[in-house]
């Protein structure tokens, strides 16, 4: 999902028009409606710790080196690397809400964040990396360490090299359609406000010993179902898509997001208490 230009000139504005920072916004007011707890870093002090601090700066910064994973597919049992992500930035927030550190706390929250709305978003459960490394000639995330390798394709001959990049940049390409699908649901979710999202007015109620992640996949599963990614790609944007991202797909991502912070301050109590 977009988070803005990651730049540090430009913070304030990505604050503001940043898909992530907006829905963390959202979660933020959703889980102090349901949760009255105080020990939960503030939405500023979270926001703190996205765009030019947050997980995609990464890709800028040092390309190609300790980028998080953010991309999941939810029919595939096996595919757990994010899952593993969300569990040790959820271990670690709940550590940090119990010790009182609310920096520690706020950093582990909106990177926790960050990896359940990119977890979620459709564009993300593509197999993007696959598609990109065919068009690298299997070459491996890691061998991306400037900005020219991640952008431009390689070829062995000039019309092979044409033809890489059209498959990247060129009409419904590879990167072409995953930033327009992104870019779309940010200005989607942009004017969205809190009350219009019909959330519940309980959290759900979910079993197993990592409640957390259960809900997550299962969220993942759901919209999935819907295949937005799917719909973009054959008709790009219509009204009706957009209604559908409107109305189903934010409120689902920002129930997660909250949902997720609110098990963490719920295990944070309980630890606190015995």
């Amino acid at each position: 999902m977009y988070s803005g230009s990651t730049l540090k000139q430009l913070r304030t504005l990505d604050t503001w028009f940043g898909a992530h920072q907006k829905i963390d916004r959202l979660a933020h007011r959703y889980l102090q409606l349901l949760s009255d707890n105080q020990s939960f870093p503030t939405i500023r002090s979270i926001l703190e710790f996205e765009g030019c601090n947050g997980p995609d700066a990464i890709k800028r910064k040092t390309p190609g080196q300790d980028e998080p994973w953010h991309y999941y597919d939810p029919y595939d049992d096996g595919d757990t690397q994010l899952l593993t992500i969300l569990t040790a930035h959820h271990t670690k927030l709940v550590r940090a809400l119990r010790a009182g550190d609310q920096t520690r706390a706020a950093f582990e929250a909106a990177w926790l964040a960050h990896a359940v709305v990119d977890g979620l978003t459709p564009a993300h459960h593509y197999p993007y990396e696959a598609e990109l490394k065919r068009l690298r000639k299997g070459a491996s995330l890691e061998t991306r360490t400037t900005g020219k390798d991640k952008l431009v394709m390689p070829g062995d001959t000039v019309r092979e090299k044409m033809r890489n990049n059209w498959q990247m940049w060129g009409d419904k390409g590879l990167l072409a359609t995953h930033i327009a699908f992104e870019a779309g649901v940010a200005l989607v979710v942009l004017p969205m406000r809190l009350k219009k999202l019909a959330l519940p007015e309980t959290w759900p109620s979910v079993v197993g010993r990592k409640p957390y992640v259960s809900f997550f996949v299962a969220q993942a599963k759901k919209i999935a179902a819907g295949k937005y990614y799917e719909r973009f790609y054959t008709t790009a944007w219509t009204p009706r898509l957009a209604r559908a991202v409107r109305r189903e797909l934010i409120p689902d991502i920002v129930l997660t997001v909250a949902y997720v912070w609110h098990t963490a301050v719920v295990e944070a109590q309980k630890g606190a208490r015995s």
